[in-house]
C-alpha cells in the first residue's frame, strides 16, 4: 500500500466530486471516508485504478450521506413544530443510533462531536462553536473519530452521559442556530426518559421544556432578538412550563443532583417570575454556584457573573467577571451590559461594538449593533460629555 499516493490523489478526486455537483464540505467528508477504506484495503488488494477507485468510493460515500441527511429532514418534516406534552410515541431507531455513535472506544467531546456531524445535521464550524475551538481542530477531531469507528464495532454502544450532551448541544443549535432540531431533541429525551430511570435525564427533559416554552416570546415580527427581560412573558407556554417544573421537581426529589437539574432550576427561576423585575436572582446565583461546582465551565461563571450583577449590582458582576477568561465568546457583550449597568456608556458602547464583531450568528449580532447605537446616540445627546 502506498498512502502518499493516496493522499496525493485526494485533491483530484475532491475536484471530481465537486463538479458532480456535491457540495465542498459534504464532499470532503465522503474523500475522507474513502481514504479511510483505502488505507485499511489496499495492502491486500490494491485496485489497478487507484483515481477511479476513490471517486467511485467517495461518490457512493456521498450519496448514501445525502440520502440519510434527506430521510434526517423528512423525519424533522413530520414533526409538529411544538412537542406536545406526555410520554413519548413509539421509539423509531435513531435514538439507539445516537447511543451507537456514543462509541466506548471514543473520548466523550469526540463522540459528541461525531453524533452531531453524522445525526445531528450540524456543520463541522456550528459544532466547533459549540465547543469553543478552531473549525480546523474540529475537524480534525471528527476525522479521526470516523477512522476509529470504522476500525471498531458497534456491538457496545456509549454511555448515557454522552448521549445527554449530544442531545443537549442538538437542542441548543436548534433553539438559536440555523438548523431547527430542538423538537427533534426533546422528542428523542422524552424517549428517553421513558428508557431509562435516571434524575439527570429528567432534568434534562425539564431544562429543555423550559427553555422552549419561551420560544415564542424570543424573537420580535421583524425577526430580531428579544433579550430576556424585554420578552412579552404572555407568549410564553403555561403547558410546557408546568411539565417541566414537574418534571424537575420529581428529579430534585431524589437527591441526585446534575448539572442539567441546576440548569433547569435556573430556567424555572425565570419562567417563575411574573415580570423581569420579580426575578429571584439571589436563588439564581446559589444555583450557578451549584453549577461552577459541579461542572467548573467558563460559559457557567460568565453566566454566574451576569447573574451577581443582577443579584448585588454592577460592580460585583463586573468583580465576577475579572475571573473568567476575556477571550469566550460573548465575554465582550456581558462586560457591555454590566458596564451599561454601572452608568459607563462609553465602554459599554465600545464593548458592544466588540462583542457584535464576536457574535455567532446574525441574529445576535445585528442585537449587539443596534445596543452600540443605541449607547451612542446617548452620548451624543446635548448636554453630554
Amino acid at each position: 500500500m502506498d498512502e502518499a499516493l493516496i493522499r496525493s490523489l485526494t485533491p483530484a478526486v475532491l475536484g471530481v466530486l465537486v463538479r458532480r455537483g456535491a457540495d465542498f464540505a459534504a464532499a470532503e467528508d465522503a474523500v475522507q471516508e474513502a481514504l479511510i477504506e483505502a488505507v485499511r484495503g489496499w495492502e491486500a488488494d490494491p485496485p489497478r485504478d487507484p483515481k477511479g477507485w476513490l471517486v467511485t468510493v467517495a461518490w457512493r460515500k456521498f450519496l448514501d450521506a445525502a440520502r440519510a441527511d434527506t430521510a434526517r429532514r423528512r423525519r424533522e418534516d413530520l414533526l409538529d413544530q411544538e412537542p406536545e406534552p406526555g410520554p413519548a410515541a413509539a421509539a423509531d431507531d435513531t435514538l439507539q443510533l445516537y447511543f451507537l455513535c456514543a462509541h466506548p472506544s471514543l473520548s466523550p467531546s469526540s463522540a459528541v462531536a461525531l453524533t452531531l456531524r453524522a445525526l445531528g445535521g450540524l456543520t463541522t464550524r456550528q459544532i466547533a462553536q459549540a465547543y469553543l475551538v478552531p473549525e480546523a481542530t474540529m475537524a480534525q477531531r471528527i476525522s479521526r473519530a470516523k477512522r476509529t469507528v470504522s476500525a471498531g464495532r458497534f456491538d457496545h454502544p456509549g454511555d448515557v452521559a454522552t448521549v445527554l450532551r449530544v442531545l443537549y448541544l442538538v437542542f441548543n443549535e436548534g433553539y438559536s442556530g440555523d438548523v431547527d432540531l430542538a423538537a427533534e431533541a426533546i422528542r428523542l429525551t422524552r424517549q428517553l426518559v421513558a428508557a431509562i430511570d435516571h434524575p439527570e435525564v429528567a432534568g434534562l427533559l425539564a431544562l429543555m421544556l423550559l427553555h422552549h416554552a419561551r420560544r415564542a416570546g424570543r424573537t420580535a415580527p421583524d425577526g430580531s432578538l428579544v433579550p430576556l427581560a424585554e420578552q412579552d412573558r404572555s407568549r410564553w407556554d403555561t403547558g410546557l412550563i408546568a411539565e417541566g417544573v414537574g418534571i424537575l421537581q420529581a428529579a430534585l426529589a431524589r437527591d441526585r443532583l446534575g448539572e442539567f437539574q441546576a440548569q433547569a432550576a435556573i430556567a424555572a427561576l425565570h419562567a417563575d417570575a411574573p415580570a423581569a423585575e420579580e426575578t429571584d436572582w439571589v436563588q439564581i446565583v446559589e444555583w450557578y454556584d451549584e453549577l461552577v461546582r459541579l461542572t467548573d465551565s467558563p460559559v457557567v461563571r460568565l453566566n454566574r457573573a451576569v447573574a451577581v450583577g443582577e443579584a448585588d449590582g454592577p460592580r460585583a458582576g463586573l468583580a465576577a467577571l475579572g475571573a473568567v477568561d476575556e477571550f469566550l465568546p460573548r465575554y465582550a457583550a456581558v462586560a457591555a451590559y454590566l458596564h451599561e449597568r454601572d452608568g459607563d456608556l462609553a465602554t459599554a458602547a465600545r464593548l458592544y461594538v466588540e462583542a457584535a464583531h464576536r457574535a455567532p450568528n446574525p441574529a445576535e449580532r445585528d442585537h449587539l449593533v443596534r445596543q452600540a447605537a443605541r449607547l451612542n446616540v446617548r452620548l451624543n445627546e446635548p448636554g453630554r460629555g
